[in-house]
Formats: C-alpha cells, structure tokens, sequence
C-alpha cells in the first residue's frame, strides 16, 4: 500500500501531507546518524498526530548491535506511557525495518509502520519478509510505503559509498 492509497484520513491513516512531515522528521535523525558514523536510518513514534519519540541508529556510537532507530524510538515511546502496547502509534522510519526492527514493532503492537526507502535485501515489511501481516505471528499492522524513498536511499548510498571506497 502507498501513502496515495492510504484513503480517508483518520486517526488510523493519517493525511499524507501529514506523513511527509513526520518522514521529514525521521530523515533528519537519519542525518544525525550519519554525523557519527552510523548507518543513515532514522524514526519517529508518532501518538495522536503528534511525534513522542525521535531517534537514530546508535549502533557504532553505543557498540550495542541492537540499536537500532526503530527499536530506540519504540523504547522511548513506550516510556512515555504505564504500558508497553503502543496500538495507537504509527512508527515512521527512513528506511523498510529489517526484521528485528520489524519484529519490535510487532511486540510494541504499533498500529502501523510507514517506511520510506524498500530494503530488497533485508527489509522484513514486504521487500524479503512480511512480518507485519503474517497470521502465523498473532498480530497484524498496516504497512504504508510513504514518501522520502529518494533521499533516503541518496543517504544509504552516500554512507555506502564512502565505506566502499
């Protein structure tokens, strides 16, 4: 599903313009992971229309291989909150969650997940898996692939680019 097929906006499936804004967002702690060294991925955890988490891969800044933007903001969310089910909340992030990221949100029970760029080699919401709708895994959320695919993939291929080198 696109953000073009999203339909009537509600508190489930917000404007798209709505969505463009909080990708603007999401990108700009993917550019905070690239100041330190981090692979260029960022998100927000967006509650009632408004962002209540924003955060960035921390991988090499922390040395812990779980930290990664998704789970970050979902942790933070959480935090906000007496409970962990986040079933109101909508995760935005510049790039298709791999599938920890991917299996976090199925454990925070989020609402829905907006992503940006597709990750054909790993993304685990339609591109190699498809957490977000199996059955099998006990609770389903919609999957929107939403703007900022293009600035999102220029920053992966910068950061990949200069390592390759």
């Amino acid at each position: 599903m696109n953000a073009a097929e999203f339909g009537r906006p509600s508190p489930d499936h917000p404007a798209p313009g709505t969505i463009g804004a909080w990708m603007v967002a999401a990108l700009s702690e993917a550019h905070s992971a690239l100041e330190h060294g981090d692979v260029p991925v960022g998100a927000v955890v967006v509650i009632d229309g408004r962002i209540v988490a924003a955060r960035h891969n921390e991988r090499e800044l922390t040395g812990d291989p779980t930290a990664h933007a998704e789970v970050l903001a979902l942790r933070d969310a959480a935090a906000t909150r007496d409970g962990w089910r986040l079933s109101d909340a909508t995760l935005v992030v510049t790039l298709e969650p791999c599938p920890m990221c991917a299996g976090a949100a199925l454990a925070a029970r989020v609402g829905s997940v907006v992503f940006a760029a597709p990750d054909p080699a790993g993304g685990a919401l339609g591109s190699s898996y498809h957490v977000g709708s199996d059955p099998r895994l006990g609770y389903e959320f919609d999957v929107v692939s939403g703007p900022g695919a293009l600035e999102s993939a220029e920053l992966l291929r910068a950061f990949f680019g200069d390592r390759r080198a």
